[in-house]
């Protein structure tokens, strides 16, 4: 009997657009620790993929990241912070050439306005320091709650729970805070994950949807916390090749 086209997506692995997924149901909270727990095993020494030494090039980093990857970013502000280390020098350097320097990044026009104004507050407003205040955060162009999250817990050591694609999809998908929206995830990870797992937790998602809880077909066979997971429609590991005869 041959298999058919459905049986063989399944079989290799891949996710199929012809069936409603299930939801997941929520974890209990004694296996959210378990499961956290078995990720941090996983990421001892888990940390941003973005480069930065100092509070303004995270800050700056960070803004840059949106719907762009953490490498790309990485390609272009070294350049940039070699011509322009503080917020004064960024402030000086302006939106125009700023955009010289992250041209291969996308959304990089909006970018460079952002960072060239945010830079302009944190002089203004700050004395060319990057704020430990959220409403300050957020009050800075281009610098969205996610954002002051990440400058929270990244620079400040703040427990608080930046939630980006990565994070949303394993809250839902795993069933450790499933919720309709960003901000429904992130109040229940928050309110959730037990405190002194909390601030690293936002590492170890990140890295665990990024490389193994993938969008469109997660690799549940090689998954560290796959006991606890809630997901009910775990993808089996891919055929291996028949050996050559």
């Amino acid at each position: 009997m041959l298999a058919s086209p459905e049986m063989l997506r399944h079989l290799c692995g891949m996710v199929t657009t012809s069936a409603k997924p299930r939801k997941s149901p929520q974890m209990n909270l004694a296996d959210t620790r378990l499961f956290l727990e078995a990720l941090a095993r996983a990421h001892p020494d888990a940390k941003s993929d973005l480069i930065y030494t100092d509070n303004f090039y995270l800050l700056v980093a960070v803004v840059m990241s949106a719907q762009t990857t953490d490498a790309a970013v990485n390609k272009v502000t070294p350049a940039l912070f070699a011509a322009a280390p503080t917020p004064a020098a960024m402030a000086a350097l302006g939106e125009e050439k700023i955009g010289q320097f992250i041209r291969t990044i996308g959304l990089w026009q909006s970018k460079a306005k952002n960072v060239a104004a945010l830079s302009r507050l944190l002089v203004e407003q700050h004395g060319g320091i990057v704020p430990h205040d959220r409403a300050a955060l957020e009050a800075l162009p281009g610098v969205g709650r996610k954002t002051a999250n990440v400058v929270l817990n990244v620079a400040f050591g703040e427990s608080a729970m930046a939630v980006d694609t990565h994070i949303f999809r394993l809250g839902n998908r795993t069933g450790i805070a499933p919720g309709k929206t960003v901000r429904e995830v992130e109040d229940k990870l928050v309110k959730r994950i037990p405190p002194d797992l909390l601030r690293d937790s936002h590492h170890w998602l990140i890295l665990h949807g990024r490389y193994v809880c993938k969008a469109r077909t997660p690799e549940c066979w090689r998954c560290v916390a796959a006991e606890w997971c809630r997901f009910p429609d775990k993808s089996p590991p891919p055929l291996k090749p028949l050996p050559r005869r």
